[in-house]
């Protein structure tokens, strides 16, 4: 029995429309028509303007900043089609916000990824797509299936034109050893030795990096990570690579550039080259650009997911 709904329908909440946009372009589908407003007290109204009974609906939200607000939003979106009738949700969630604090790490603190999970299930939500969680085991959360997909392979296509596979003048490194696994996959793609930056986090937010396990000296690297915040880890990385590893240029890439002050400042003094991200979340649209940034988009990838969950067809082809 197909479980799937008559049609699909993918409607976009406010916190990444341009990219909801660009997936329905790949889909040959319109997006779907919904009035997102808030009332005088900050409250979010939805209101979704057109039928979707017994349709197969996908909404795209990525829970970025305003964290809590984009959060809200994708809740009332899903329950608004549950009360419609829709014959099946699916919350695209390109960034999962709240998925650093997925453990206790001392005493009395939540572990609030968990709840952030309970209640996208207890609004109504039947399914996740999203992209690179910070931990794996975040799927886990959940009781309802989730689909984790994958930025690095994006990242490997486009090295792989700049560099060429197997270059043995390039290195990829891991920012610090929680990535090490990330970056082994990545290595393993491009063909190249892999690097380790040895850090220690005292405070969030803040790093100190302590040592470089593996030889870059004279090797352009590339730095692989699942997320920029304030950039310190990103560009404290660089910056050791160049004066203790003696590396000779850094490239740095991350799937999600949340980019909270002062990120950009930190990069554009940094010794990176060039930083690539995937466009999960937009670019702070009340700062300058900067050339060291530039983006690759998942439209594609989202757009071919979901045809394929409509379809009943697997997307683990999608992680390659």
């Amino acid at each position: 029995m197909i479980s799937h709904g008559k049609e699909v329908k993918v409607f976009s909440g406010n916190s990444n429309p341009a990219l909801a946009e660009s997936i329905c372009n790949h889909l040959y589908k319109p997006l779907g028509k919904a009035d997102i407003k808030r009332f005088a007290d900050g409250e979010c109204s939805v209101s979704i303007l057109e039928p979707v009974r017994g349709a197969d609906v996908f909404i795209v939200q990525s829970t970025c900043k305003p964290v809590n607000d984009s959060l809200m939003e994708l809740l009332v979106m899903i329950d608004a089609m549950h009360r419609a009738s829709a014959g099946r949700i699916t919350a695209v969630i390109p960034y999962f916000g709240y998925a650093r604090q997925d453990r206790k790490a001392k005493s009395r603190d939540p572990i609030s990824a968990k709840l952030v999970a309970n209640i996208i299930e207890a609004a109504g939500a039947d399914r996740v797509l999203t992209m690179d969680l910070h931990a794996n085991q975040i799927q886990g959360f959940f009781d309802i299936p989730v689909d984790n997909m994958r930025g690095a392979p994006l990242f490997a296509d486009y090295y792989l034109q700049k560099f060429g596979k197997g270059n043995p003048d390039v290195m990829v490194v891991s920012p610090d050893v929680g990535s090490v696994a990330r970056a082994r996959q990545f290595a393993m793609k491009l063909n190249m030795n892999l690097a380790i930056v040895d850090k220690r986090r005292e405070v969030a937010n803040k790093s100190e990096v302590m040592n470089i396990i593996g030889n870059v000296e004279g090797k352009t690297v590339i730095l692989l990570d699942d997320m920029v915040d304030t950039a310190g880890s990103l560009c404290g990385a660089a910056k050791a690579l160049i004066e203790i590893g003696g590396a000779k240029e850094i490239y740095a890439c991350a799937t999600h550039g949340v980019l909270s002050a002062p990120a950009l400042e930190r990069i554009e003094a940094s010794p990176i080259k060039e930083l690539k991200l995937c466009d999960t979340i937009p670019y702070p649209v009340d700062q300058p650009r900067l050339d060291k940034i530039n983006y690759v988009s998942v439209d594609r990838l989202f757009a071919e997911a979901i045809r394929r969950i409509y379809e009943e067809v697997s997307i683990s082809p999608l992680f390659e």
